[in-house]
């Protein structure tokens, strides 16, 4: 009997005394610039990084709307499925960045070093691009109807279904590029360089091409 209080005294000393071990505080932290956290899913529309050191930075699902990034170091950066809508990227360094389903319609990335950029379904309608290096990058699937990309430079760069329609390539570099299966109906390619680039299926419906050099003059004719 004694032994048997004995038990049941140590069973309950032991049940009052146990607890659910704390979880481990998650002690990540984050940059700060411009009150904006650089981390993945933050909202910063409208801030202000210009000419800032964002090598590397994860902003993935990023909010950016609006967002002045002009002269930015974003190299090997992580920015998929960012909405960067009317974001100014103006002279900034994006080279390798992956822009994977990146929607940056109406942005600006004039004279912006893209590359070798993974931009696999990326959103650039009515972007500009004028005088961008775009030199090897990867943006099949992308769509870029009403982007301007005067002087741009998409040296080997893989076009792959691209949607070009109506969008204005004046001067465009395209040397090597792929662009088998891209629309690009109703563009100018005016005075661009098209010499080695692979266009088989590529469509070009009322396309523009005085002066362009290599252009299927004769497509559908």
């Amino acid at each position: 009997m004694k032994a048997l209080v004995l038990l049941s005294t140590y069973l309950f000393i032991s049940a009052t005394n146990t607890y659910a071990a704390p979880s481990p505080k998650n002690d990540q932290s984050y940059p700060v610039i411009n009150g904006c956290e650089i981390k993945p899913e933050t909202v910063c529309p409208h801030v202000d990084l210009s000419n800032t050191n964002l090598r590397h930075a994860d902003l993935r699902n990023a909010v950016l709307t609006g967002a002045n990034l002009a002269g930015a170091d974003l190299r090997h950066a992580v920015l998929t499925n960012v909405d960067a809508k009317g974001a100014n990227f103006q002279g900034a360094n994006l080279a390798r960045v992956d822009l994977r389903h990146a929607d940056i319609r109406g942005a600006n990335l004039q004279q912006a070093n893209l590359m070798a950029i993974t931009g696999w379904a990326m959103f650039a309608q009515g972007a500009n691009f004028n005088d961008a290096n775009l030199q090897g990058a990867n943006i099949d699937f992308a769509r870029f109807s009403k982007a301007s990309l005067h002087r741009a430079n998409l040296t080997s760069a893989n076009l792959e279904m691209v949607w070009f329609s109506k969008a204005d390539l004046y001067q465009a570099n395209l040397t090597n590029a792929t662009l088998q299966e891209a629309k690009l109906n109703d563009a100018n390619l005016a005075e661009a360089n098209l010499t080695g680039t692979r266009i088989h299926y590529a469509t070009f419906q009322s396309t523009y091409m005085e002066g362009c050099t290599n252009c299927p003059f004769d497509w559908q004719k």
